[in-house]
């Protein structure tokens, strides 16, 4: 037994250790321009070892993909799950969380623009995944707004708009980091004041515009 759950662990570490070497090659080079080769090597495990694994670059690029969207679906879900938890905190707790996401993962949107958003069958498997807790979380969200509106709580609001507004004011400046550092002087140099700053504006900035 003890061999087994060894050889279990041994083998979960490797195909881990695949992918994230991996996703640093896709992040660095694209699709296109990943080699398999060179994510073994990234790995420290042979050619042929990465193919017992994946197969093939497809297999892996799928495989990571799956991986960031089932973290963001459970972030979104975590976000939403409380019914006793009033609209404003659940707001907070989706920005704070997609905010999170996008820290830890700023080549994520560039590579998506980069390497899915032009290919039909890559979008086609991202809308899947999103598809999965899109339309759940917008009439949701738009079922509490309904109500905010009727008791003259907030604005009347597109649920849909309102998404894109976060995501929007969430995604920029960490993607567009490098530039956005240079033109401020510095003034993202200390990653997590700016992170718990940017959860603050945005939220504020999102309240701001469904107020009545």
């Amino acid at each position: 037994m003890n061999a087994e759950i060894l050889t279990s662990d041994t083998e979960q570490n490797t195909e881990q250790k695949i992918i994230a070497a991996a996703q640093e090659e896709f992040m660095l080079k694209g699709f296109d321009g990943a080699r398999t080769t060179a994510i073994a090597e990234k790995a420290g495990v042979t050619h042929a070892m990465f193919h017992y694994y994946f197969r093939t670059k497809e297999k892996i690029f799928e495989k990571i993909i799956s991986q960031k969207m089932e973290l963001l679906t459970s972030l979104i879900r975590e976000s939403i799950a409380s019914e006793n938890r009033p609209l404003e905190e659940k707001i907070r707790h989706i920005i704070n969380s997609h905010i999170d996401f996008v820290a830890d993962n700023p080549e994520l949107p560039g590579f998506l623009v980069r390497d899915i958003f032009g290919n039909q069958a890559r979008l086609a498997m991202l809308k899947d995944k999103i598809d999965v807790v899109a339309p759940l979380l917008i009439a949701g969200l738009q079922a509490e707004l309904n109500k905010g509106f009727e008791e003259g709580t907030y604005r009347k609001i597109d649920a849909r708009m309102l998404l894109l507004d976060i995501i929007s004011l969430n995604v920029f400046a960490f993607m567009a980091a490098p530039l956005v550092n240079a033109v401020l002087s510095g003034f993202m140099d200390d990653k997590e004041a700016f992170r718990e700053r940017r959860k603050k504006e945005n939220f504020d900035t999102i309240m701001r515009k469904i107020k009545a």
